[in-house]
C-alpha cells in the first residue's frame, strides 16, 4: 500500500503508528500515513532556529524566484510521494478526489489556483507589504520615504493545522518560505496530498529540506504544533478553532459566513446579478469559506430565492471524472445525514422555508453511484432572526434574507467576504467603516473571486514580521 511518511525537518520518518485513509466511495484503504505523536512533535520543535537559518541566509528575491519555480513543479511534474513512488499531476487530481470526494474538474481548478499564486508570489508579497523594498528583510534595515525601516521576525517557524475541505486554502501559507520562515504542517486527515506535494515542489526548486516539517497527527498533535511554534494558523469549524480565538499568535480560519448584499439602489435590478449570486454560492461545491452562505436583500427576497432555487437545482451528482461535475459528495455519509437533519429541524421554527424542496424529485440528502450528496439548498427567511439566516454548511447552501438598509452592516454579523452590489455612497461608507466585514467586494464580483495580494483574515507578512523603531547617528 502507498505510504506517506512524516517529514522531520525534511527527513522522511516511518512511524509505528499509522492511519489508513479510505476511498470515499469504495471505502477501500487507499493510503497509509505515518502518525506523529505529541512527544515527537514537542521534541523536534525544541530547536526551530535551525529550520529557518538556511532561509534567512538567502536573499529574499532568490526565495521568491524559488517559489515561482516550485509552482511550475507542483502543476506540471512527477514528484516524490511516499516511499520511492512518484506522483504525476493526474495522480494528484485522482488521489485528492478519491479521499475527499472532490470532482476531478474542481481538483484541477484548485491545482491551477495554487500554481497561479506561486507564479505571482512577488505581487502577493508586494501587496501584503504595501510595496516594501523586500531587501530590507535581507539587510535588517532600510528606508522608505525618508523614514528608517527595520523588521523583526516574530518566529522561526509557522505552524499550520490544515483542513480537508479544499486544496485552495494552501494558498494562504504558500508565501511563507519566500518570507524566510520555516513551515510545520499538520495535514487534514482526508487530504494529505496537497501539502506533501507542495513541499516536494519546493524541494525540487532548491529549498532547504530543514525548512519543512510535515506531521500527520491527531488533534493533540495539532495543538502541540500551535503551542510550540512562534506563530500559527488553524483551519476548521467553530468547535475546533474557538480555543485559539484569544491567542494573538494564531490566525483562526473558521466558518466565513460570506454574503452577497443587494443595496436599495440595486434590488430592483436583481435579475442582472443572478450569475454572481449563483457563482458565489456554488463554486468549489460550496466548500470554501469564501462561498456565500447568505444573500441579503432590501427588496424582492421571494423572487430572488425562487430564481436561485431554479438555477441551483440543475446542479446534480455526476461521476467524479465528468468534466461537468460541480457537486462533491461527502466522504462520510453520516456527516451529510446529520447536516440535512439539522437543517430540517431548524425549518420547524416558523419563518423559513426550503425553496428548493418543491423543485427536487426527492430529499436533500441523496445516494448516487455509491456516494452521499447534499443537493443545493436555498432557504427563504422572513427576517434575520431565524436560526438559518446566518449559518454555513459544506455544500451549496444559502439563505435569502430581507434586511432594512438602515440596519446594514450591523445585522449581517461577522462576514469574511462580502459582495456589496450598490452605488449608495452612504451605505458604502458604512461598509468601509465596519469591523464586521473582512474582505469587501464593491460591485458584482463573486465572493469567490480572490485577489491574493490582499489580506485574508489577517495579513501573513504582519503575522510573521513586526516593525521595530530605529534611530541611528550618521550615514
Amino acid at each position: 500500500m502507498l505510504h506517506i511518511p512524516i517529514l522531520r525537518k525534511g527527513r522522511p520518518y516511518r512511524s509505528i503508528d499509522v492511519a489508513r485513509v479510505v476511498h470515499h466511495r469504495t471505502r477501500e484503504p487507499l493510503v497509509e500515513i505515518s502518525q506523529a505523536n505529541s512527544g515527537l512533535i514537542r521534541r523536534d520543535l525544541l530547536d526551530q532556529a535551525t529550520m529557518s537559518a538556511p532561509l534567512r541566509a538567502r536573499p529574499i528575491r532568490e526565495l521568491i524566484a524559488l517559489a515561482q519555480q516550485a509552482g511550475e513543479h507542483f502543476a506540471k511534474d512527477a514528484l516524490p510521494l511516499g516511499d520511492g513512488q512518484q506522483q504525476t499531476p493526474d495522480d494528484y487530481v485522482a488521489q485528492v478526489s478519491a479521499t475527499t470526494g472532490m470532482p476531478y474538474a474542481l481538483a484541477r481548478r484548485n491545482l491551477g489556483k495554487l500554481r497561479n499564486v506561486l507564479a505571482r508570489i512577488d505581487q502577493v508579497i508586494s501587496g501584503l507589504t504595501r510595496d516594501l523594498d523586500v531587501s530590507v528583510l535581507d539587510r535588517g534595515v532600510g528606508e522608505s520615504g525618508g523614514h528608517a525601516l527595520s523588521y523583526i521576525p516574530r518566529c522561526d517557524a509557522l505552524g499550520v493545522v490544515l483542513p480537508s475541505n479544499s486544496p485552495g486554502v494552501h494558498a494562504l501559507w504558500a508565501p511563507t518560505i519566500a518570507l524566510k520562515t520555516a513551515l510545520v504542517l499538520k495535514p487534514g486527515s482526508a487530504e494529505p496530498w496537497t501539502p506533501y506535494r507542495l513541499i516536494q515542489a519546493f524541494l525540487k526548486a532548491g529549498a532547504p529540506p530543514e525548512a519543512f516539517s510535515y506531521y500527520p497527527a491527531d488533534h493533540a498533535g495539532g495543538g502541540e504544533i500551535l503551542r510550540r511554534c512562534g506563530r500559527g494558523m488553524v483551519f476548521g469549524d467553530v468547535a475546533s478553532t474557538s480555543r485559539w480565538l484569544g491567542d494573538p499568535r494564531v490566525e483562526v480560519h473558521g466558518p466565513g459566513y460570506s454574503k452577497v448584499l443587494l443595496g436599495p439602489d440595486a434590488a430592483d435590478r436583481w435579475d442582472g446579478f443572478l450569475d454572481v449570486m449563483v457563482a458565489s454560492i456554488a463554486e468549489n461545491s460550496g466548500r470554501s469559506c469564501m462561498c456565500a452562505s447568505g444573500v441579503w436583500v432590501t427588496a424582492h427576497a421571494e423572487q430572488i430565492a425562487e430564481a436561485l432555487a431554479e438555477r441551483l437545482v440543475k446542479i446534480v451528482p455526476r461521476a467524479a471524472e465528468d468534466e461537468r461535475a460541480e457537486l462533491a459528495p461527502f466522504a462520510d455519509a453520516r456527516v451529510a445525514e446529520r447536516t440535512s437533519k439539522m437543517i430540517d429541524e431548524m425549518l420547524q421554527q416558523p419563518g423559513a422555508r426550503d425553496v428548493t424542496a418543491s423543485r427536487r424529485d426527492g430529499p436533500r440528502c441523496v445516494s448516487w453511484n455509491g456516494c452521499t450528496y447534499l443537493l443545493p439548498t436555498i432557504i427563504l427567511c422572513d427576517d434575520p432572526e431565524h436560526p438559518l439566516a446566518n449559518r454555513e454548511f459544506l455544500f451549496p447552501f444559502a439563505a435569502v434574507v430581507p434586511v432594512r438598509a438602515g440596519e446594514i452592516p450591523e445585522r449581517l454579523g461577522p462576514t469574511l467576504a462580502l459582495t456589496a452590489i450598490t452605488e449608495d455612497e452612504v451605505l458604502i461608507r458604512r461598509l468601509l467603516g465596519s469591523p464586521l466585514v473582512n474582505r469587501l467586494n464593491l460591485g458584482p464580483i463573486s465572493t469567490m473571486q480572490i485577489a491574493w495580494d490582499q489580506p485574508h483574515e489577517g495579513n501573513l507578512f504582519e503575522h510573521l514580521y513586526v516593525r521595530r523603531a530605529l534611530q541611528r547617528i550618521g550615514a
